[in-house]
């Protein structure tokens, strides 16, 4: 036989596999066309069955009161446990619900006054730390929350907000990770955070700031530190940091060891110098002696505070701290507003609100309630990362093309970043405009908590706004 021939029997032995398979695949392709009925009345039988009569110790249906009993979540998360034995980190906040800015409307003006015309320009502009000697001015009163470099987002991100922040008109928080050089250059306006670390403290970048954080405390994970080990923190950001090549990265709970508030109080002296006079804020998480904190900043000479309630998120924090300690984000600046009132520091103090505010709504309520700007972080996490967020799935989570160690972060398009953040930010402010033209301002100024009502007799008791079964005019507004 020759090779010609080989290669021909060859050929029709390939040929008839190939027809024997398609005719297999035929048959098969029949039965099920014409037999399913019949196979999923089988299947159906067995399951109903095995559901039906096996006792309820052994009965898969047992997961049903289980589940219901102890929550799918509460029943993945303690899996966690039991598989690692370590600490968990849970991702972008508390999924519990807590009270919060629903029940609130505003009051729209129809009779009088009348809305304002769509022509008219509205002033949406703030000013952040109004007594300080270089008061920081942006254009909108939202601002991007200080998610770090490294320890959660990566450079691509980074890089995108702080160009989208300029794009808008507001300022960017740098968060408690590593100071990008290129992001000091892009961003217009910039919030150094200040915090428990051994970085980003270079008397150069402390310089260029235009406003400094100083991080007590966050609503996920309150006043605790953390060590985050090589292996969670890799590429450029050890670098930036200075961080050795096994070092760990350490965010230490206190910033001096025997701390004091008086140690405090010379930090923030020593920073206003050092920055020539920009505005000097804290950062704390809502907790049940929330005055007596605000107190204490008062006395530490703060030009603003940042409070971000327990709904507040990052990369990764303990479940017992982001669902069991502090107060609700409402909870937080309706106290916080009344107690600089008592304290006549309200507009001389200025308030930034954070934690579980998602959507123009939210942002406007929170600043009808007192706060001078609202810090957004998770949403702006979901809207610089459209429509990019899709490159994990269906594997992974849409959050691996933001992290800095995420699996998918080298796909991340910069430009395409950008668009979508100042996207984001552009068409909540103009929502935000269009209510207030709604209730008949040309201002932000003009808007306060005389605007509001709320359908929970509970919530509008305890704000000092109309409960709506109650005619307007027997209402009184609480100051």
């Amino acid at each position: 036989m020759d090779a010609d021939s080989g290669d021909v029997n060859m050929l029709n032995i390939l040929n008839y596999l190939s027809l024997a398979m398609t005719t297999i695949l035929f048959v098969i392709y029949l039965i099920i066309l014409i037999g399913w009925r019949w196979l999923m009345k089988r299947i159906v039988r067995k399951m109903g069955k095995i559901i039906l009569t096996d006792s309820y110790q052994e009965n898969i249906i047992e997961l049903m009161p289980g589940l219901r009993h102890m929550g799918i979540q509460n029943m993945l998360e303690n899996s966690l446990r039991a598989e690692t034995g370590d600490l968990l980190h849970r991702p972008l906040g508390s999924s519990k619900k807590w009270p919060h800015l629903d029940p609130i409307t505003f009051i729209p003006a129809q009779t009088t006054p009348f809305p304002i015309d769509k022509g008219e320009e509205i002033d949406v502009a703030v000013t952040i730390g109004p007594k300080a000697k270089r008061p920081m001015k942006i254009q909108i009163p939202l601002m991007i929350t200080g998610m770090a470099y490294g320890i959660a987002l990566s450079e691509q991100v980074r890089l995108s907000l702080a160009e989208a922040a300029k794009k808008v008109g507001t300022a960017i928080n740098s968060g408690e990770g590593g100071i990008l050089p290129e992001e000091l250059d892009t961003a217009g306006k910039y919030i150094l955070q200040f915090s428990k670390t051994e970085w980003s403290k270079e008397e150069e970048k402390i310089k260029r700031a235009d406003m400094i954080e100083i991080k007590f405390g966050q609503g996920a994970l309150f006043g605790i530190g953390g060590r985050i080990s090589p292996n969670n923190l890799t590429g450029r950001a050890r670098a930036v940091m200075g961080l050795k090549e096994n070092e760990e990265a350490v965010i230490y709970d206190n910033f001096f060891e025997n701390q004091t508030l008086q140690d405090l109080k010379e930090l923030v002296e020593k920073l206003r110098d050092l920055t020539g006079g920009v505005p000097i804020g804290v950062k704390i998480g809502t907790g049940g002696k929330i005055e007596e904190d605000i107190d204490h900043l008062i006395d530490l000479g703060v030009d603003y505070i940042a409070i971000d309630g327990s709904q507040g998120a990052t990369l990764g924090a303990p479940p017992i701290l982001s669902d069991d300690m502090g107060i609700p984000t409402l909870h937080g600046v309706i106290r916080a507003v009344h107690h600089l009132e008592k304290r006549n520091m309200k507009g001389k103090i200025s308030l930034i609100v954070s934690g579980g505010l998602f959507v123009p709504g939210h942002f406007l309520k929170v600043l009808a309630l007192g706060a001078d700007a609202v810090y957004v972080g998770s949403a702006i996490l979901f809207a610089v990362s459209h429509p990019q967020s899709l490159k994990p799935l269906p594997f992974e989570p849409p959050t691996q093309v933001v992290w800095n160690e995420g699996k998918f972060k080298d796909q991340f398009q910069v430009e395409v970043g950008v668009k979508s953040a100042e996207n984001f930010l552009t068409a909540s402010v103009e929502e935000m405009k269009m209510a207030l033209r709604a209730m008949g301002k040309r201002s932000l100024k003009e808007l306060s908590k005389e605007d509001l009502v709320s359908y929970d007799e509970l919530t509008a008791n305890m704000i000092g706004i109309p409960f709506t079964f109650e005619a307007w005019e027997n209402k009184h507004i609480e100051h």
